[in-house]
C-alpha cells in the first residue's frame, strides 16, 4: 500500500490521448482533459506529434496539480512503438506510425533476418506494428541518423524519460508483438543482435518502479514534485486489476481502436501465427495467450457509412438480420485479425435498412471476438472493457456465441484505473454487469453460414 490518495495518468492511446486524475480510494475518476491523437505526414515518414502532446500533457498536468492536485505520475500508451534518443535526450529520429508501410526490398530483408515464432511467440505483422520492423526500416533506410541514437526506450518509457530523465524499457511493451522479447525466457529474443542493438537498449525496469521524481525544470513549470511510475501498455494496464482480483481461467476483452483479447489460464501451444495469435507479457512478466483485431477501427468506418439507428431499432432489426443471413464478412481493416486475406462482403444485404447493417456489424463484432477468443483456449469469464463495454447487443451475442459469461466493466477509464494500481494503490470495486449466455433461435445457423462464407468450419475457425 502507498499512501497516495490521487493518481495522474498520461493515457496515449492510437486515436485519442487523456490525462486523467484518479481517485486512489474509490477509482473515480475526478478529472481528465482529452485530445485527438494525430499522426504528422512530414519528415522522413509519418510520424507521432509528440511535442503537440507533451505540451497538453504539461498543460493538463499544471491545471490539475492546483485542482484537485495529485500524488504520483503513472503512464500508459499504445504498444508497437518505440523512441530513439540521441546523446542529449532528444529524439534522433521521430516516432514512427506503426501504420506506416515500408518499401517491399526492406520488409523482405527483414522477413529473412527476424526469429522464428517459437522463440518469440510474435507473428508477422502488416505495416510497423512489429517494432523489430520498425527499427530495422530505420536503421536501413536512415543510417545516418540511426548513427546518433544512444537510446532505445518503449513508449511508454519515452515519456517517463521525458518527465523524469531515467531512461528505461519495460517488459509489457517488449513483449507486446515486437519481435525483441522471448516470453518464455524473460529475456531479450536473438534479434536484439541479429540487428546490433543490445548496447541502444535502455535498462528493463518493472512497471511498477518509481524511476524518480519529475526533473526539476519540469516540477518549476507545473508547480508541483512527485514521483513518476515506469509505465506500461496499455491493453495489460486493461488485464492488470484482473489479474489481481480473478482467479483464471477467464478472458479480458479490452476494446478501444483494437480489440486485444488476453486468456488468462489460456493455450501457449497452439498460438497460430498466421491468425493474429501470440503471446503478449503481463505487467508480473508473464507470457499470456492473446489475440487481436482492429475493431474499434472498424466499428468507427461501419458506423460512418451506415449512418444512425436507434438501439432499440438495432435490437429488432436482430430476428430479421439472422432470418435473412444478412451479414458482414472480414475484413473491414486490412492487415490483421483471424481471417488474414479476406476483404469484407456484404451478403444478402440488398434494400437492408440502417438498423439491419448495425445488427450486421454487431454479430461480425461479436463473431470475430468469438474467433479471438477461442484461437487461444479461453475459458471462463469474458470481460469486456471499453467502449465495446457499453454496446448492449454486442454484449448478448458474446454471450450467446461463447456459451459463457460476459462481464461489462463500461467507462472509459480501465486503461488509466490499471496505469494507477503500478503506485502501489488497491484495485478497487467498479461497477459491472454480468450478460448470462443464452440460446438464441438461429444463431448457429447464421454463424456456420458466416464461416462458410469465408472457407471455414467451426473446427478450424477456432
Amino acid at each position: 500500500m502507498t499512501a497516495y490518495s490521487r493518481i495522474a495518468v498520461l493515457d496515449i492511446g492510437k486515436t485519442n490521448a487523456k490525462v486523467v486524475v484518479l481517485d486512489a480510494a474509490t477509482g473515480a475518476e475526478i478529472a481528465a482533459a482529452r485530445m485527438a491523437n494525430t499522426v504528422l505526414k512530414d519528415g522522413p515518414y509519418p510520424h507521432y506529434d509528440v511535442e503537440t502532446l507533451w505540451t497538453f500533457a504539461l498543460d493538463a498536468l499544471r491545471s490539475f496539480a492546483k485542482t484537485p492536485g495529485f500524488d504520483a505520475i503513472s503512464i500508459t500508451t499504445h504498444g508497437a512503438s518505440a523512441a530513439l534518443l540521441g546523446t542529449d535526450r532528444r529524439l534522433a529520429l521521430p516516432v514512427l506510425d506503426y501504420e506506416h508501410e515500408y518499401p517491399q526490398a526492406i520488409r523482405e530483408a527483414y522477413d529473412a533476418l527476424r526469429p522464428p515464432f517459437a522463440e518469440t511467440r510474435s507473428p508477422r505483422l502488416s505495416m510497423g506494428l512489429n517494432v523489430g520492423a520498425q527499427l530495422h526500416y530505420q536503421k536501413t533506410a536512415f543510417p545516418d541518423a540511426f548513427a546518433r541514437v544512444a537510446t532505445i526506450v518503449t513508449y511508454p518509457q519515452y515519456w517517463a524519460a521525458r518527465l523524469t530523465g531515467v531512461a528505461a524499457n519495460e517488459v509489457t511493451s517488449l513483449g507486446c508483438h515486437t519481435d525483441l522479447w522471448n516470453p518464455e525466457a524473460g529475456a531479450y529474443s536473438t534479434l536484439v543482435d541479429t540487428l546490433r542493438i543490445r548496447p541502444l537498449m535502455a535498462p528493463i525496469r518493472p512497471a511498477f518502479d518509481a524511476l524518480g521524481p519529475i526533473l526539476p525544470e519540469i516540477a518549476e513549470t507545473l508547480g508541483v514534485c512527485v514521483p513518476v511510475y515506469c509505465g506500461i501498455h496499455d491493453s495489460n494496464a486493461s488485464l492488470l486489476p484482473h489479474l489481481v482480483t480473478r482467479k483464471a481461467p477467464f478472458s479480458v476483452v479490452s476494446t478501444g481502436t483494437w480489440v486485444i483479447n488476453f486468456a488468462v489460464g489460456g493455450d501457449l501451444e497452439h498460438l497460430d501465427p498466421a491468425r493474429d495469435t501470440l503471446a503478449n507479457v503481463d505487467a508480473h512478466g508473464r507470457a499470456v495467450p492473446s489475440s487481436r483485431f482492429m475493431g474499434g477501427r472498424e466499428f468507427e468506418i461501419l458506423a460512418a457509412e451506415i449512418g444512425s439507428a436507434a438501439e432499440a431499432d438495432i435490437r429488432a432489426a436482430l430476428p430479421s438480420v439472422i432470418e435473412k443471413t444478412l451479414m458482414l464478412t472480414p475484413n473491414v481493416t486490412p492487415g490483421s485479425g483471424p481471417f488474414p486475406g479476406h476483404e469484407r462482403q456484404w451478403l444478402n444485404a440488398e434494400g437492408a435498412s440502417a438498423a439491419e447493417r448495425h445488427a450486421a456489424a454487431c454479430l461480425y463484432l461479436a463473431l470475430m471476438s468469438e474467433t479471438c477468443l477461442g484461437l487461444i483456449g479461453a475459458g471462463g469469464p469474458s470481460i469486456v472493457e471499453g467502449p465495446f463495454a457499453t454496446n448492449g447487443l454486442y454484449l448478448t451475442l458474446l454471450a450467446a456465441l461463447t456459451g459463457r459469461p460476459v462481464v461489462a466493466v463500461p467507462g472509459s477509464t480501465g486503461t488509466s484505473q490499471g496505469a494507477s494500481l503500478l503506485t502501489g494503490i488497491q484495485p478497487v470495486a467498479t461497477p459491472e454487469t454480468t450478460v448470462p449466455p443464452a440460446a438464441m433461435a438461429g444463431l448457429a445457423a447464421y454463424r456456420a453460414a458466416w464461416l462458410a462464407a469465408l472457407g471455414q468450419t467451426r473446427n478450424d475457425a477456432g
